[in-house]
């Protein structure tokens, strides 16, 4: 049976433009998380990345043939575009927000909600991790001591 998806999408930039990733995570009704997404994109603006992820997260959902999807963003400026209250101006914004619509178009069912950023933690620790792999920062498991051991680094 197919079902209500909740997607978050994140996108960021350390610049702007700068270093990018996105994030997108794919959760059921009950909030349990079904598939996740995280990739670097090279150099991109804020507002670039925050598209790429919504792409990518629509193209997630898409592979879970959901009845319906609720994507939640932290940029109201894509969530406004995406909902056609704003004017999408930038040329470079424009051939990621077709695409964008014609994947929401697609999935037929896609409501867009803009939410504060502390509420797409998820989605922003992919941004990041992306990122620092991206980079080339080796993401180090947590250090473990020993019971008796004393750790002085």
């Amino acid at each position: 049976m197919a079902q209500h998806l909740m997607l978050y999408t994140d996108g960021g930039a350390r610049g702007n433009p700068g270093p990018s990733g996105v994030g997108a995570v794919l959760c059921g009704e009950d909030g349990k998380t079904i598939d996740c997404f995280k990739e670097f994109i090279g150099t991109a603006t804020n507002n670039e990345a925050e598209y790429k992820a919504l792409i990518a997260g629509l193209k997630l959902a898409q592979k879970h043939k959901p009845s319906r999807v609720t994507a939640f963003l932290d940029s109201l400026l894509i969530c406004n575009q995406m909902l056609g209250l704003y004017r999408v101006k930038h040329e470079g914004l424009k051939p990621l927000h077709r695409e964008a619509a014609a994947l929401a178009i697609a999935l037929k069912h896609v409501a867009f909600v803009h939410i504060p950023r502390e509420e797409n933690t998820s989605a922003d620790k992919l941004v990041n991790e992306a990122i620092d792999e991206g980079l080339g920062k080796k993401l180090s498991p947590p250090k473990h001591v020993m019971p008796g051991q004393i750790d002085l680094f």
